[in-house]
């Protein structure tokens, strides 16, 4: 039993970072309704049926076609949003106005209704209309220009930052904590989440913004002893070519280092007070490159296995290839094998929240567009006669 067992959300999430806020949610037990858009495509694409079923944000969930644009469909979303518990939508602000949709339109209809807003800037403010993707929002939360190398443009940290750090999870945490709040007061509440604002967050918590409003340092790329600037922290390549993390910011973790390199004598280049936003200065550098010069002894494996034996804070820079076939990564489950009815065994990406008495569950791969359009709407109470009517209107496929 998932600890979100009996909780009904419907998901108009339309981008990935939405679809994975839900997914987390389905994992522990949420019957989760994606609502797509008909698109009638000319004959059955076999490829995308196959390739829909790996969709990992999607699994766990349901899903039908709804045209929101006509009148019927909002009408039958409507019907759908009174037995709803949370309603996910990815949409910019006023978009579900125009639908019928919105946050007040649901919330007469149903008081205890959790609603859940992901946008780019939030449902006000300056900003609220503007198109943006991931990397605008890390430029203008002032995180893109502090990735990568001083000397260099920032470099682009994938869509992980504001768009699944960011929107999923804060969208999904927000989900609960109105839930959790839902069943104090009986009502419901609205959860505006902005890319912006989780992405200007997460930088807050990171360590070289420790002093920013206290004292004023402002980190800059390439700077502060997480930059890479730094011996203690940072990326090296080995003698066949690959690359390992030396991540040892406590002195102690650094002295085990220099010990397993037989270089006692670097153990004075561990980190200090003064390194929060700084970059590494002369010798500093020279002892990075020192450091290299001695890694690139040994093949990448040999030394992780050394440094792990030495307790130091070490990794390997796998490829995907190389990351699904870890041994820590498979003990975890992180990589499974699901059952799947046309299929049949396909593999997927685990569950990453471990509960020891409501554990997650991987209980169905993701569903083609459309797959469950049907049964939703016979459970809504419609003959095949009314089906087969909101076929033909294009309101579903």
């Amino acid at each position: 039993m998932g600890v979100l067992d009996g909780i009904r959300i419907l998901e108009l999430a339309r981008v990935a970072p939405g679809e994975f806020c839900t997914m987390m949610l389905a994992d522990m037990g949420a019957d989760v309704l994606k609502i797509e858009t008909p698109e009638r495509p000319a004959s059955p694409d076999v490829e995308a049926a196959r390739r829909a079923a790996f969709t990992f944000v999607n699994r766990n969930k349901r899903s039908m076609t709804l045209n929101l644009k006509s009148p019927e469909g909002q009408a039958i979303f409507r019907r759908l949003a009174v037995t709803t518990d949370v309603i996910v939508e990815g949409f910019r602000p006023g978009v579900m106005k125009r639908l019928g949709g919105d946050y007040e339109t649901i919330h007469a209809l149903n008081p205890r209704i959790v609603y859940c807003s992901l946008s780019g800037f939030g449902q006000d403010g300056p900003y609220r209309n503007h198109p943006a993707h991931d990397m605008n929002y890390l430029s203008l939360a002032g995180v893109l220009g502090l990735i990568g190398e001083p000397d260099r443009k920032p470099a682009i940290p994938l869509n992980i930052i504001a768009d699944y750090a960011g929107a999923s999870l804060h969208g999904a945490l927000g989900i609960v904590l109105a839930l959790y709040a839902r069943e104090r007061t009986g009502r419901g509440q609205h959860v505006d989440v902005s890319y912006l604002d989780t992405t200007v967050s997460l930088l807050a918590a990171t360590p070289n913004m420790r002093f920013f409003f206290s004292d004023g340092l402002a980190p800059r790329r390439g700077g502060g002893f997480l930059g890479g600037s730094y011996p203690y922290y940072a990326i090296y390549e080995t003698r066949d070519g690959k690359l390992l993390t030396i991540g040892c910011t406590e002195p102690w973790l650094w002295e085990n280092f220099c010990r397993a390199c037989e270089r006692p004598d670097l153990a004075r280049f561990a980190r200090r007070p003064d390194q929060f936003v700084r970059s590494a200065n002369a010798e500093e550098e020279a002892a990075r490159r020192e450091i290299e010069s001695i890694l690139r002894t040994r093949d990448r494996d040999a030394w992780y296995d050394l440094l792990v034996k030495a307790d130091v804070c070490v990794g390997k820079v796998y490829d995907v290839e190389e990351m699904v076939r870890d041994s820590q990564v498979i003990h975890r489950q992180m990589v499974v094998e699901v059952e799947h009815p046309t299929l049949g065994k396909i593999r997927q990406f685990g569950v990453a929240i471990k509960m020891s008495e409501t554990p997650g569950s991987i209980r169905r791969p993701a569903p083609v567009p459309g797959e469950h359009t049907a049964d939703v709407l016979r459970d809504l109470g419609l003959g095949p006669a009314e089906v087969a009517s909101l076929r033909d209107k294009g309101v579903i496929d």
